[in-house]
């Protein structure tokens, strides 16, 4: 049996002898006490494979990216008669896919159709379909240009046409020129009619959010005279290698 030393005994307070009810005390430091809190430890990605990684990543930008987007879905139809209405386009769309939209684009002040429209339809499917089936076809006459649209703009390039169609100072004294090339410029129409009456603005029109022609255009003139005089002289005259039909708008 182990026994204890003479030194052993030095540990023990003389006053825990004289009164064993108070404890004896000691060097220890004075101990704080507090409540234990969860530590949340850093996630480490060491383990993680990059593949895999990668392709979350693939995964999330293509659900952001729609790939049946309205622009995908979205037709241009140019060259119709005035006097097609919405529901009589979407029936004739409706013929080759199904029809989401149909819009015929009216202008502000007259009233009166600009001669081309869009229509949404529901799926990319549908939309080529459309295209290949009625573009280069007639309605009333009139050979119509079918096509999907165009990717957005970028920033400036959209921001520089919107300056140009707020520049463009509408009249009651206005013609339409019809069949423009894609060359045609907003500067060009203006001076190829500058040379027979007073030109007060000219604008080339442009598929919605696209730098692309729409084919036609419109020059404002300062009077009635100058308008008669524009169309006398200049429908079926060449500009930029096409006959160009000229009339009141």
């Amino acid at each position: 049996m182990a026994t204890l030393s003479s030194s052993s005994s030095s540990i023990i307070s003389p006053s825990f002898l004289q009164n064993p009810r108070n404890p004896f005390k000691t060097h220890l430091p004075k101990l704080h006490f507090h409540p234990l809190r969860p530590q949340i430890a850093p996630l480490k990605f060491t383990h993680l494979n990059p593949r895999r990684f990668n392709a979350v990543a693939e995964d999330t930008s293509v659900a952001t990216a729609d790939p049946s987007s309205v622009a995908a879905r979205r037709l241009y139809v140019g060259n119709i008669p005035r006097t097609v209405t919405n529901d009589e386009l979407q029936k004739i769309v409706e013929e080759h896919g199904a029809v989401e939209k149909a819009e015929v684009m009216y202008d502000k002040y007259s009233g009166r159709s600009r001669r081309f429209a869009f229509v949404t339809m529901k799926t990319v499917e549908d939309a080529n379909a459309a295209v290949e089936k009625l573009n280069g076809t007639e309605i009333g006459g009139r050979e119509i240009k079918v096509n999907i649209t165009e990717k957005p703009l970028a920033t400036l390039d959209l921001a520089f046409l919107q300056a140009e169609e707020s520049q463009f100072v509408d009249s009651p004294h206005k013609v339409y020129v019809g069949n423009l090339a894609k060359t045609v410029t907003t500067d060009s129409l203006k001076s190829f009619f500058a040379e027979k009456g007073k030109v007060v603005s000219a604008k080339v029109s442009r598929v919605p959010g696209t730098s692309k022609s729409s084919g036609y255009g419109f020059v404002a003139f300062s009077s009635e005279e100058d308008v008669e005089a524009a169309i006398s002289s200049l429908n079926n005259a060449v500009l930029d290698g096409q006959k160009v039909r000229v009339n009141k708008a």
